[in-house]
């Protein structure tokens, strides 16, 4: 005997019906467990079937629960519209970018430029106009795959990111050498392209790069202990994201718990220094979240934290000097204060590979990259080899 899906009995609230599912299962089990009498082998058939009916309805539920939406692609019907200029990559996919500072036929110095969770191309690096035009920068920002107006890749991976970049080079002709400056969760393409790419580049700025806890090479101790002093919500998104992804979209849009601080906009995050940095924000132009994650939430942001926190196809630890004759230099900046990236982590790495130039600074945290005196620094660090003029941490 079968039932409709919309069978009347069932036509209540989801608690409701969560709960009757739960009681008619536990009943059965503990049937089982103490043994049926002769009057109840006559009804068991009913338990039976309801069972089957409670299953059907639990699996269908979930199975809607964590089913990704259809991503809204850009210039498709009834999709966001087409407003920057796009390259087509092997794949078929297209890439949206930006072209900003001195024009390219003039520019001495081509830096990619890497946005990081929950923003594009429009993210704004406070360098000043003065400092641009003084050493000639080109900069070519891009919406990473399902972000802004770059197509969704459904097999986007850490290896992927770093073959988008290659092709958006090679396509805009940039040079066979070009600088890379990424921030945040936009650090990984960065590793990928140490992996991958090495001959590429002519030098790399990491800007409070989030750490993968599940890199193999990671101490266990050390990747517990700054784990365990994560927000609890942050520790289950991870944990989530790493070792069940098929579940994560329905994790970060579930109301019954706290899902990704930096979703919710917690204000136990910031330190003292990134609120200060975040008010001085609010009257510079920002990426529009809006557009930021026009396509879908999933192909964007979530998919982000699957493949940063996913296993990666090469251990970043292991990787090697891309200029062992010094011929330029790979950075990692670090807000002492940030509480989002753990200090201790970024300490280790930098220790592991020692021909990492790393620079800690005291007074700043995970938004450093939108201090203007800071952002000046890193150019002046990356391109000339100039030190800061303000104080590090030893």
């Amino acid at each position: 005997m079968s039932f409709p899906l919309e069978f009347p009995l069932f036509k209540t609230s989801m608690t409701f019906k969560l709960e009757l599912i739960y009681s008619i299962i536990f009943s059965l089990l503990w049937r089982c467990y103490t043994g049926f009498d002769s009057h109840e082998l006559l009804v068991s058939g009913i338990y039976t079937q309801f069972l089957a009916l409670a299953i059907v309805l639990l699996y269908g539920w979930v199975d809607k629960k964590i089913k990704t939406p259809l991503p809204n692609i850009c210039g498709s019907q009834n999709g966001p519209p087409i407003t920057s200029p796009r390259i087509k990559l092997s794949d078929g996919r297209f890439l949206a970018y930006k072209e900003k500072g001195v024009s390219k036929e003039k520019a001495k110095y081509k830096i990619m430029v890497v946005h990081g969770f929950d923003s594009s191309k429009d993210f704004n690096l406070p360098a000043s106009q003065e400092l641009v035009e003084e050493l000639g920068i080109y900069f070519l920002l891009f919406d990473r795959a399902g972000y802004g107006e770059s197509d969704p890749n459904p097999m986007r991976s850490v290896k992927s990111e770093a073959f988008d970049i290659q092709e958006l080079a090679d396509q805009l002709e940039i040079g066979s050498k070009f600088y890379i400056i990424g921030s945040s969760m936009g650090c990984y393409p960065l590793w990928s392209c140490l992996k991958h790419i090495p001959c590429s580049i002519a030098g790399m700025t990491l800007v409070s790069p989030v750490v993968n806890f599940w890199w193999p090479s990671l101490p266990a101790k050390l990747s517990k202990m700054v784990y365990k002093r994560l927000l609890k919500q942050d520790q289950w998104a991870f944990r989530v994201a790493h070792y069940a992804p098929r579940l994560l979209y329905w994790w970060l849009t579930q109301k019954w718990f706290p899902s990704l601080s930096a979703l919710e906009w917690c204000l136990e995050i910031p330190s003292s220094q990134d609120i200060e940095t975040l008010k001085k924000m609010q009257g510079t132009p920002q990426p529009d979240q809006e557009k930021t994650r026009q396509q879908g939430v999933f192909e964007s942001l979530h998919r982000d934290l699957i493949v940063g926190f996913g296993k990666w196809d090469f251990d970043p630890m292991k990787l090697t000097n891309p200029f062992p004759h010094n011929e330029s230099s790979v950075h990692i900046w670090q807000g002492y204060e940030d509480k989002m990236v753990p200090v201790e982590l970024q300490r280790y790495v930098s220790q592991k590979l020692s021909w990492i130039r790393y620079h800690e600074v005291p007074n700043a945290g995970h938004l450093l990259v939108h201090e203007p005196v800071f952002a000046d620094a890193i150019l002046r660090e990356l391109l000339l080899g100039e030190k800061p003029s303000f104080s590090l941490a030893e």
